[in-house]
């Protein structure tokens, strides 16, 4: 019950946190907030102690927690991202997020043209034949599990540990998209051929190939966004 408690407690803040609910400067107690929620005081501070954390909120003695500036804030915290696509700026949120994916994944592929292991760009091609099957069965949810595994699997096989750092960074783009209604019902047959050019790219130990694979498929990414966010986009 503690668990779920605070869960609960935690992406409820959060989540008015990063859609400005709270503001910036917004002044907390922890007996309000035990008020409020109905939880114990060791619930309300775990959960103060994790959005300090994510640079969220700071604790000020006599004073209270105070809601940081934006700027401040740990921007590719998974959790932060996730409440983000939830919120009222999601247009913008996913296009800077998109923006760097494309500064970052065709620069991992040829890392991990270069250094991927031979289970690994084995690994890689057969996820890209499923995704391949998924997409034209128009299986979303399997195509998102799919998907997640490849893009994680080819920043871990990029040999660069700050490249493997944002592997749940990637994962909560790609489900953001996704939960949010911004997939078509069937990938684009262009998509579909990227993450596949990607994957035999990497297994021939092609980095040249496999940047320029991976950066047809951020940059289709980044339009079809456009496309489908609209306006939204430059919230």
């Amino acid at each position: 019950m503690v668990t779920v408690l605070h869960s609960s407690v935690l992406e409820t803040l959060g989540q008015e946190i990063v859609a400005g609910e709270l503001p910036a400067g917004a002044v907390m107690t922890l007996e309000q907030l035990q008020a409020r929620f109905q939880v114990s005081r060791t619930v309300m501070r775990e959960c103060m102690r994790i959005l300090e954390s994510m640079n969220l909120v700071e604790s000020r003695r006599r004073v209270g927690v105070v809601v940081r500036p934006s700027a401040e804030w740990t921007v590719l915290d998974s959790r932060v991202i996730r409440w983000r696509l939830d919120g009222p700026g999601r247009g913008a949120q996913l296009r800077d997020l998109t923006e760097l994916r494309i500064a970052i994944e065709p620069a991992a592929a040829a890392g991990a043209a270069r250094r991927a292991m031979a289970e690994q760009r084995d690994e890689l091609v057969e996820l890209a034949g499923r995704l391949r099957a998924l997409g034209e069965a128009g299986m979303l949810a399997e195509f998102l599990e799919v998907d997640i595994a490849f893009h994680s699997l080819l920043l871990r096989a990029s040999g660069n540990s700050m490249f493997g750092a944002l592997e749940d960074f990637v994962a909560e783009v790609l489900a953001g998209r996704t939960h949010h209604g911004l997939m078509p019902a069937h990938p684009v047959p262009a998509a579909l051929d990227a993450h596949e050019g990607v994957a035999h790219a990497v297994h021939a130990h092609d980095p040249a190939g496999a940047e320029r694979w991976m950066r047809e498929l951020v940059t289709e990414v980044r339009e079809a966004i456009a496309d489908t966010a609209g306006d939204a986009a430059t919230d």
